[in-house]
């Protein structure tokens, strides 16, 4: 994927003659162009309401052209003057080619590569996530006027990372839901970038999508696909969980799109059960845009589950169930059959088309000439800019975490430590830092390239790959690690290990990377640095617990300018400041835990110790936020209450049984309580007690009453601040009771506990009595 030369530098030095090409050669109008067949038809009126223009559309369409317009690359209609469309863009971290709806070169050659997404989360700043997903906004736009991407991209991930093995846990923000919300909804308003048009309907940028609903997080382990998988999910994990991130998703990012995932849920095809499309999405959350498929989706119910026993019978029960677009052709070869033989209606396709049509109205797809519109003026020097890739410089600095730092080693001095061998498999990675879902990008940095712009270097892999079996050359690179002043050793993981369809057997480093981080250690005659490139967590307690690597840096997969962050960072010109957005688990983890069992809580009486920092009762590597700093930062609370009042909706309180029959402890459905402006305002004092400018993550946990089966610690508040050295700053956040103090009880329904909370942040610890 990589280029012997930088995009961004093509663009600049040729920017004028890229400039005349693109206005010459700019993406024809979608439809409703001067002088088309549809010229002065209603539905081509920017004056009538979108509704309406649909509708006047719908009309005008034949049954076989609207069931070609069913799925991902519907055919044009030619008589009306409307072009052939490719739903499928991607957009998880940048502009993707992993879709056909995206093409790189000619004008596009490249497009600005940030942090995968799991690396981004690390810097726990929702302000950072809506600034890349407008950059990606800007990118995706200019090459959709250049004819080189759609307007809908189907990105972002944010399912739960609820198994550490799981191949696409790099792709999801966490294993926090709450923190997947945020970010959801953060990175959706970034894509879209809702403006107002006219008659009060809110028109878009981009299309975004949230995927994959739900509880879909095993892609393939030990037997098992996602084709083939049944999860079995209580209506309390389903609530509290796997669902929390998609309605954030919806309800406040106002996402134009829900993706249904491959696999059932509780014996039903996520694409075909109308309680969880119909009913969830579009009733409990009011979608306004349209879900689809996974790709294939719906041909893998029907051939591969065989839940229905005819072809026309899995149209009926996707259509019915809530589903609008088909990513793939099984809707296109069978719904007209399925008319025919009565098992949908013409009313049931009008109303799939009437959720797309309109959302590629707001994208203003039917208003003519593009570049008369709104972002019409974006093209080849709005992609890769100076700015953008700045930017994915600045979101991998925030994203890389500080594991261990043993006698304060980091920051290293380029004075003291002038000669640093940089050994390892991803010693001078390049492609293996972008993730997966990515496109190409402006350029690389890669570390030791980045490493090489503070000292000398002296490069030797040791390992080839990550996969590092056999004879690998670990001799030359102990040999270095003799003769230098310091040691940086990039080992991990790549798609190769974790990946879509690729779900890991273990936690540790593939093949000898701990032989070789071992050996390199015992040689060295100064300070080891191991840096981690991985998405999901990695067993590396050999090197947590071995004196001689002295540091230990995460970079996750940091995207295209990774090198030169984890040099920033190695040497102090960057104080780092990320956290880490989930569990690391030991390598035994995996021998009690099969990744087919859903169950979030803990069992003991099965010798199930639960899933993620909220319900895990087992040993860790490292726990869900932890992150190391140059400097020291503590808190003081300024301000919060120490009780608050719920007022009901006038209706009674519930008792509840609790765990523990002898006790009852209360606890008030959401739905029975007043949630307007129902928060507990914290206000907290963070000051920096090093010498060391600084960024800092203030996180609140609660702590529920006991005797519920709430989680035994959940995030509810998060902030990310700048800190000047032997400055303070105040932080005032407010933790939505509603939302944020429930949980599911085992029947599904969210109740706020009442009594005793207890609020953390940092090293306080503060109580406040719910009463009614």
């Amino acid at each position: 994927m990589a280029s012997p030369y930088s995009p961004c530098t093509i663009l600049f030095f040729l920017f004028p003659f890229f400039l005349i090409i693109f206005v010459a050669s700019a993406r024809p109008p979608f439809a409703c162009a001067p002088g088309s067949p549809a010229t002065g038809l209603p539905f081509c009126s920017v004056g009538h309401p979108i509704k309406s223009r649909v509708k006047d559309l719908l009309g005008r369409l034949t049954r076989a052209e609207k069931v070609r317009l069913l799925v991902n690359n519907a055919a044009g209609v030619p008589r009306l003057g409307i072009n052939g469309y490719e739903w499928w863009s991607e957009a998880l971290h940048g502009v993707s080619n992993t879709g056909p709806g995206v093409h790189f070169g000619g004008k596009f050659p490249g497009a600005t590569s940030f942090p995968q997404v799991i690396t981004s989360a690390a810097s726990f700043n929702a302000s950072l996530w809506e600034l890349m997903g407008q950059v990606v906004s800007d990118e995706t736009r200019a090459m959709y006027n250049g004819g080189q991407a759609g307007l809908t991209v189907w990105s972002p991930n944010v399912n739960v990372f609820r198994d550490p093995r799981w191949g696409r846990g790099q792709e999801t923000p966490g294993e926090d839901p709450k923190m997947a919300a945020r970010y959801a909804a953060a990175y959706v308003r970034g894509l879209q970038q809702p403006y107002d048009g006219k008659h009060g309907r809110t028109k878009l940028k981009l299309a975004a999508c949230c995927k994959h609903y739900t509880a879909y997080d095993l892609d393939n382990w030990n037997g098992i696909d996602r084709f083939h998988f049944n999860a079995l999910v209580s209506k309390q994990d389903l609530e509290d969980t796997f669902n929390v991130p998609f309605k954030a998703c919806v309800t406040e990012g106002n996402a134009a799109s829900v993706m249904c995932s491959y696999n059932q849920v509780n014996g039903v095809p996520m694409c075909a059960d109308p309680n969880l499309l119909k009913g969830t999405i579009r009733g409990q959350w009011h979608l306004d845009g349209y879900i689809v498929s996974d790709c294939d989706s719906v041909d893998v119910f029907y051939n591969t589950q065989h839940y229905t026993s005819t072809p026309e019978d899995a149209v009926a029960a996707t259509l019915k169930a809530g589903l609008d677009l088909d990513c793939g052709p099984f809707l296109a070869q069978y719904t007209e059959s399925a008319v025919t033989k009565g098992k949908v209606t013409d009313n049931d396709i009008d109303a799939a088309l009437t959720n797309t049509l309109t959302v590629q109205m707001r994208l203003g797809m039917y208003d003519g000439d593009p570049s008369t519109q709104p972002f019409g003026n974006l093209g080849p020097r709005d992609v890769c800019s100076p700015a953008h890739q700045n930017l994915a410089l600045e979101a991998a600095r925030q994203g890389i975490v500080i594991l261990k730092n043993a006698r304060k080693t980091l920051p290293l001095s380029p004075s003291r430590h002038r000669t640093v061998a940089v050994i390892g498999p991803h010693s001078d990675a390049t492609v293996a830092m972008i993730g997966n879902y990515a496109g190409v990008p402006c350029r690389y940095t890669s570390p030791v390239q980045g490493i090489g712009s503070y000292v000398t270097t002296v490069q030797q892999k040791g390992c080839m790959d990550v996969a590092c079996r056999g004879d690998q050359p670990i001799g030359p690179a102990v040999d270095a690690a003799r003769t230098a002043d310091a040691v940086i050793v990039v080992v991990g993981l790549d798609q190769s290990f974790e990946a879509e369809q690729k779900d890991r057997d273990g936690l540790l480093l593939p093949g000898r990377q701990q032989e070789l981080v071992s050996k390199v250690a015992m040689a060295s005659k100064g300070p080891v640095v191991l840096v981690v490139m991985s998405g999901g967590p990695v067993d590396i307690s050999f090197a947590e617990n071995d004196p001689r690597v002295s540091a230990i840096i995460w970079a996750g997969y940091p995207g295209q300018a990774g090198g030169a962050a984890v040099a920033d960072v190695t040497f102090g010109a960057y104080n780092p400041g990320g956290k880490l957005p989930m569990t690391w688990y030991p390598q035994d983890y995996v021998k009690k835990v099969p990744m087919t069992d859903m169950n979030m809580r803990a069992n003991p009486s099965k010798g199930y110790p639960g899933r993620t920092y909220r319900f895990y009762t087992g040993p860790v590597i490292y726990p869900f936020g932890h992150g190391l700093s140059y400097t020291k930062f503590s808190h003081s609370l300024a301000g919060a209450p120490t009780h608050l009042l719920v007022p009901l909706d006038g209706q009674k309180l519930v008792s509840v049984n609790s765990t523990n029959p002898a006790q009852r402890k209360r606890a008030v459905r959401v739905t029975h309580a007043r949630c307007d402006a129902l928060h507990i305002p914290i206000h907290v004092d963070v000051r920096n007690e090093g010498d060391r400018d600084g960024t800092h993550t203030v996180m609140i946990y609660s702590n529920p009453p006991a005797g519920h089966s709430a989680p035994a610690k959940q995030l509810v508040g998060f902030e990310k601040v700048h800190v000047t050295a032997g400055g303070q700053v105040r932080v005032e956040m407010a933790v939505d009771v509603c939302n944020d103090l429930s949980f599911a009880y085992a029947n599904g329904v969210r109740r706020i506990p009442i009594g005793e909370h207890s609020l953390q942040i940092g090293e306080l610890s503060h109580s406040v009595s719910l009463r009614l």
